[in-house]
């Protein structure tokens, strides 16, 4: 089992964005920073290089137009945005400038799933499903701030075009060791069981490792699979787990469509391998209303209290 930290330490994501984009550009003079009028994790790259920073205003397919010619110029740019606009406001523009010449532009927005507490035109419901649809498309929901600064990190390196989902990023809590590793593609082990498999990304996956926990003191034993990148995805982890504990779990703060779970469901279903249950945990095909995330999680059959009930159920 991978060593975690107990929830009771936290840090900003945004912060952490921030900051490592930052660190990035003092050694790479590739490293550009645009935003359409967000500020959070813009002002310390503003200040120490004007000249690579660019606020297009309100203007998601602008920034994105950008991006891709300063990649066309051997740059590495990241934009700092909104999901919900990102994924959908832009999405012309990320498949044509971006993915098309495939080019390295990084794409990092917070307010995923119904974290916003923004109502239904403010949840990016969506942005999984529409980002892994296209080609060249790397897509990353990490699950806490140690892991969110590895991924940016090594996206560097990595070919191509990038989205990475978080939250509001104002108060995460820390599940990892900052030593612990990530490899982009290759799904992360945090829990190590037989009896089940979940299968969660971003902020479902605390809840999944603390649900692990809770249930090994019964003697239960639940793999968790942080599954941190979702395109492309671990198949091989997948499937290793379902032959191995034969039921799986998949969570998200995500449509149950077309996310992670319909990603795991097509592993599963091409390996042709029979499983004894498979149960999707996330929105439903529904506009979720005003609240908060924990609220509407609980509204809508897909907290832990949920997730716990179901897997008492069929073991």
């Amino acid at each position: 089992m991978s060593e975690t930290i107990t929830l009771e330490k936290f840090n900003s994501a945004r912060t952490v964005v921030g900051d490592t984009i930052l660190d990035l550009a003092k050694k790479d003079d590739r490293i550009w920073l645009l935003t359409p009028d967000v500020g959070w994790g813009c002002n310390e790259f503003k200040a120490m290089f004007p000249d690579r920073f660019i606020d297009t205003g309100i203007a998601e397919q602008v920034v994105v137009g950008i991006s891709s010619g300063l990649a066309y110029e051997g740059n590495i740019p990241f934009i700092i945005g909104m999901m919900p606009f990102m994924s959908m406001r832009s999405l012309e523009q990320v498949r044509t400038d971006c993915c098309y010449p495939n080019l390295p532009v990084r794409i990092i927005c917070n307010y995923s799933g119904l974290t916003g507490n923004g109502g239904s035109t403010h949840y990016a419901m969506e942005d999984m499903a529409l980002f892994s649809s296209l080609v060249n498309m790397t897509v990353c929901a990490p699950a806490d701030p140690n892991q969110l600064r590895q991924i940016i990190e090594d996206s560097v390196n990595v070919p191509g075009p990038m989205a990475i989902r978080m939250d509001p990023g104002k108060n995460n809590a820390i599940i990892y060791d900052p030593d612990t590793t990530f490899k982009i593609g290759k799904a992360h082990t945090a829990c190590e069981g037989n009896d089940l498999t979940i299968i969660a990304c971003g902020e479902m996956t605390s809840y999944a490792i603390t649900l692990a926990k809770k249930l090994a003191e019964e003697g239960v034993r639940i793999r968790v699979l942080d599954m941190f990148t979702v395109k492309p995805l671990d198949t091989e982890a997948v499937i290793k787990a379902a032959e191995e504990t034969g039921r799986i779990i998949t969570w998200e703060d995500h449509l149950m469509k077309n996310g992670l779970g319909s990603a795991v469901a097509d592993v599963v279903t091409d390996a042709c391998i029979p499983l004894k249950s498979f149960k999707r945990f996330g929105i439903p095909q529904i506009y979720p209303g005003f609240g908060s995330a924990e609220e509407l999680y609980h509204k809508h059959g897909y907290d832990t209290e949920a997730v716990e009930n179901y897997i008492r159920e069929i073991l």
